[in-house]
């Protein structure tokens, strides 16, 4: 894929000053952090982040040895078995014959659009009603590209068997079925990216119910404890742990091991083991412009440790609407807000950190309204392929 750095040169110069010195720290850090051999840490939400092609630019990343880490939500994951974006046609489904309380609230109902190979490939795993296929492809609607593996048929309905049906496989290995579904998913994928890399991407017990039985079977699969800890001892290892567009990072800022902001001290206090991110580099690309307003106020009052101190709520004592992380990330002393669009911070980032490491990228992600991601979201849709089933009973055959 193209990558055209006059682009991402004007993501730059639309950046504010006090983003940009950010950008520049953030910058600075990953550099030498990998210079000295450093590991790197993402904690990615769904949602924009697969839109924005980010969640490919990460695989890509994984691919080149800048990212070690990443942990992410359950709906990822489904997305990315799916082959993260695909194209389906939206269209009536009550008019189409399909009961209005079956459907969401638009009445709308998707059919995935798919090419000969993918559709055989599904057909030997589960049942499907061909007829009706072709029926919902004949409907009137519209066709868009959306996240893979979600609401269309067959696709969405293929990512639910297959996630239980390979629950079993992770438990007998002892091992998160994430890492299972690694070993059959696209490189260009991040738990395939992984798989292939021998580096972790784990799903976070926040984020454990996106895509139904795909995080259920992925709860199920180790112990919420087993879960916990994996996710810390990656946190540990890391130095940098950049978030992108997600909410909910207990695992970050209120985690079970974690003793600098989190409920760690119990843990430590009874002999277990423990990490801290005292120390640590935690960035975090938001778009909530309170968040800058949190860190700002705890730079320069320390309102944020005093509201705790007191026991006070901290959302009357800043008059900020606070949302729970915020408190955490405020009062690390090495954390980074970047407030901006992640369309265009990414590609910043990941475009600087390479040509700094000498590192040639393969895949760049654009933000999605421009004319560079239009293009870059129908590439996701032709070259990264969904999960191969095969491989993954390949991979665990005896003598494999």
């Amino acid at each position: 894929m193209e990558i055209k750095k006059e682009v991402i040169e004007s993501f730059y110069q639309n950046l504010d000053e006090k983003t940009k010195e950010r950008v520049e720290k953030t910058i600075e850090k990953i550099v030498s952090t990998k210079k000295k051999g450093g590991k790197i840490t993402v904690v990615t939400g769904s949602g924009p982040n697969v839109h924005e092609g980010v969640t490919t630019l990460i695989a890509e990343l994984i691919n080149k040895g800048i990212v070690d880490g990443v942990a992410t939500s359950s709906a990822v994951v489904a997305h990315d078995m799916a082959g993260s974006l695909e194209k389906v046609k939206r269209f009536d489904g009550v008019k189409f014959g399909f009961k209005k309380e079956k459907l969401p609230l638009d009445g709308i109902f998707e059919v995935a659009i798919m090419d000969e190979d993918y559709l055989a490939q599904i057909k030997k795993e589960l049942v499907i009603d061909e007829d009706l296929y072709q029926k919902m492809l004949l409907a009137d609607g519209k066709i868009i590209i959306k996240v893979a593996g979600n609401m269309a048929y067959p696709t969405g309905l293929r990512r639910e068997k297959l996630a239980r049906e390979l629950e079993p496989l992770a438990k007998a290995n002892g091992i998160p079925l994430e890492e299972v579904l690694g070993f059959g998913a696209d490189p260009y994928t991040m738990i395939g990216a992984a798989a292939k890399r021998n580096v972790p991407v784990l799903v976070s017990v926040p984020a454990l119910i996106g895509s139904r039985d795909v995080g259920l079977a992925i709860g199920d699969s180790i112990s919420i404890t087993e879960r916990t800890r994996r996710l810390a001892r990656m946190l540990a290892e890391s130095e940098v742990i950049i978030e992108s567009a997600l909410v909910l990072t207990q695992e970050i800022h209120d985690g079970p091991w974690e003793v600098a902001t989190g409920h760690g001290i119990w843990a430590n206090w009874q002999g277990d083991w423990t990490y801290s991110l005292r120390d640590k580099t935690v960035i975090r690309i938001d778009l909530d412009p309170n968040l800058e307003k949190a860190w700002q106020m705890e730079r320069k009052t320390g309102i944020v440790a005093e509201a705790i101190d007191k026991g006070l709520p901290k959302t009357k004592v800043t008059k900020v609407p606070f949302r729970m992380e915020m408190s955490g990330f405020s009062r690390l002393p090495h954390s980074i807000p970047i407030i901006g669009d992640i369309g265009e911070i990414w590609p910043i980032i990941a475009e600087r950190v390479a040509e700094e490491l000498n590192i040639n990228l393969d895949f760049i992600s654009y933000k999605q309204s421009t004319p560079e991601g239009l293009k870059m979201r129908e590439w996701i849709v032709q070259n990264v392929k969904p999960l191969n089933r095969e491989k993954i009973y390949k991979h665990f055959s005896v003598g494999a």
